[in-house]
């Protein structure tokens, strides 16, 4: 799916990822050799069947595993490069941001105050008292008379001129105070309702205005952000994860290198290095968890965003397994294995590699595992992603102004997602084991392309009739399901995927579907979603929609019948799982990209990195 018309260097694709560096990093990696039974069906070792295609080709990738790109003389030959010399790292540096917590008086060039909207009035007269309070000023928290008192009645000023409402989002423009006070300039900026239900996302909001604020204050190196009084550390934790997220800016493909390192350099001088916050009365040994857990956060959602926004001639699957021994290499918790078109074959995951087929870009299969120091996690659960680079929909090629063929790279979303999860718990070190899937490849169409009406078998023996190439992610992800459960004393798996366009019409961009076929499983999820500001609605898994994924042929079709398409889908995918195993799909097609914010949103990341805290927290201590 994606244009070769420009290929770049892969090298720094891992700018969040501590320590990293070309190559895979310095902790020496190894790859596992899988033994295999004689026995393996035909499907799986490529090996012709009678009146049956072959899932892929019979041609067999070298034994070992090297994270080298492969020579293919005669496509190369047909493909630009760029010259020798021009290299375009494939992220930008990021500056650094401190963020502390002070009990100090404002003072400096910059001091940005949140404020909560105010409270609708209850009782009896309600509608008669907010209608009042509608032509007055929001009114300034007691807390904050002292602060205001010091900046000469300035926030008092501000509130007086009765725009401010302290909606979320809303904000004031800079104030100059008096030589005299000990902040040079002022604003406000809006929290919404105390109590409502994006709380968190209103703060993240508030530190990342903080940070913009001071993008626009050339001597602001510190900028202050002030609050009537945060007690949340869930609030606190999004402060600082929104303020990490603001000093990231994607200008990687954007004009020459020399253009490029020039911008993000004098953005960089102008951008400040902390955020101090007064008025937080989280407990003091809880102030740097949160802290932290915001930093975290913001580096898996902000690697998530790099890889779904990357172009697919940047982003191959060879590139995620590159990042994926990039994440294992700094963190030492995490280990990292890549099973190369061979180790796939041996597997029997004869689905994943027809879709492949097509592509000179070699399939890699990758498993992340992150197991908790002390050695007793309290849980074992799978987190799997689509990893499709490129989508051009095979042989039913996506055509039209409404395929978004264009748009396709962004079809590793669900893998994009995986990583940045992957980054974020390394970090966090939950009691929990992890482990991180990806079955990647590239869709493509060429003289070796899987076709419409070929026959494939999964690892499970199951069998497929390809009634649809563009219907490949489930494909891939069958395969993925399979080697899930096999790992063993699983407790859950939850997979993302960009996975239907019939999601994007039921739920649009802001909410993702969620399919499960475990009520607790879909609840923690939902309330997950909920709290991280990542929603998700649970949709049904029909049983009579079953019918269209019937074959003549083969156990079953890859494409179900006309409507109901996410729900065909999971359907599909609930086939690789166990009847006891717990499971959940989440259809991020909406929610992974979004032009109205500005591209790839890093959609997932928190609400899994939730989701596996409340495994450990509602765990017993004992352990499993």
């Amino acid at each position: 799916m994606a244009s070769r018309l420009l290929r770049l260097p892969r090298t720094r694709i891992m700018a969040f990822v501590p320590g990293f560096s070309a190559g895979v990093g310095s902790r020496q990696l190894t790859h596992r050799a899988t033994a295999v039974s004689s026995s393996l069906s035909n499907f799986a070792t490529g090996r012709p069947v009678p009146g049956i295609a072959p899932p892929f080709s019979s041609r067999r990738t070298a034994a070992a595993r090297q994270l080298t790109r492969p020579q293919h003389a005669p496509v190369s030959t047909s493909t630009p490069t760029m010259a020798a010399g021009d290299k375009m790292g494939a992220t930008v540096e990021v500056p650094s941001i401190k963020v502390e917590v002070t009990t100090d008086a404002p003072s400096g060039e910059l001091l940005v105050v949140a404020l909560h909207a105010a409270a609708k009035p209850e009782g009896e007269d309600a509608e008669e008292d907010a209608e009042e309070n509608d032509d007055k000023p929001l009114p300034l928290p007691p807390s904050l008379t002292d602060l205001d008192a010091a900046l000469s009645g300035a926030l008092t000023d501000l509130l007086d001129d009765g725009s401010f409402t302290g909606a979320a989002g809303s904000s004031t423009p800079i104030l100059r105070l008096p030589s005299s006070c000990a902040v040079k300039r002022v604003a406000l900026v809006g929290l919404g309702k105390a109590d409502g239900p994006k709380a968190d996302g209103a703060l993240r909001d508030a530190g990342a205005f903080a940070i913009t604020s001071g993008l626009g204050v050339k001597a602001a190196s510190t900028v202050w952000l002030a609050f009537a009084d945060l007690a949340s550390a869930s609030g606190l934790a999004a402060v600082a994860e929104g303020a990490h997220l603001t000093m990231f800016s994607d200008d990687r493909f954007k004009g020459t290198l020399k253009a490029s390192v020039a911008a993000a350099k004098k953005r960089g001088e102008r951008l400040p290095t902390q955020l101090t916050l007064s008025g937080v009365s989280v407990a003091a040994d809880g102030v740097g968890a949160a802290v932290g857990r915001g930093a975290a956060l913001a580096a898996g959602v902000t690697l998530t965003k790099q890889l779904v926004a990357a172009p697919a001639n940047v982003v191959t699957p060879t590139a995620l397994a590159e990042t994926a021994e990039a994440i294992a290499a700094a963190f030492p918790d995490v280990e990292c294995e890549i099973l190369e078109q061979s180790d796939c074959e041996a597997l029997g995951m004869g689905s994943f590699l027809a879709v492949g087929r097509g592509s000179v870009e070699p399939p890699k299969f990758i498993h992340m595992t992150y197991k908790p120091a002390g050695g007793n996690p309290v849980k074992k659960v799978c987190l799997i992603g689509k990893g499709i680079t490129f989508d051009s929909g095979g042989y039913n090629i996506k055509a039209g102004a409404g395929s978004m063929i264009a748009l396709m790279k962004f079809d590793m979303g669900g893998s994009g997602t995986v990583f940045g999860a992957a980054r974020a718990i390394a970090e966090l070190k939950p009691n929990v084991e992890v482990h991180f899937i990806v079955a990647s490849c590239e869709n493509m169409v060429s003289a070796n392309a899987y076709r419409p009406g070929d026959i494939i078998q999964a690892s499970n023996g199951k069998t497929i009739e390809v009634g649809n190439t563009d219907a490949e992610g489930r494909l891939s992800l069958a395969d993925a399901l399979v080697f899930a459960e096999k790992l063993g004393n699983v407790d859950a798996i939850v997979d993302l995927a960009t996975l239907t366009g019939a999601m994007i019409v039921s739920l649009g961009h802001d909410v993702a579907g969620l399919f499960s076929n475990n009520d607790d499983l879909a609840e923690a999820l939902t309330a997950s979603g909920k709290a991280s500001g990542d929603p998700m609605w649970r949709l049904p898994l029909v049983e009579s929609y079953r019918e269209g994924l019937k074959s003549a042929l083969a156990d079953m079709n890859n494409i179900g019948g006309k409507g109901a398409g996410s729900i065909t889908a999971a359907l599909f995918l609930r086939e690789f799982v166990s009847k006891g195993m717990p499971w959940a799909h989440i259809d991020i097609a909406g929610t992974a990209w979004s032009e109205k914010k500005g591209g790839a949103t890093g959609y997932g990341v928190r609400a899994l990195c939730h989701w596996v805290a409340s495994l450990e927290a509602a765990a017993p201590a004992a352990g499993k």
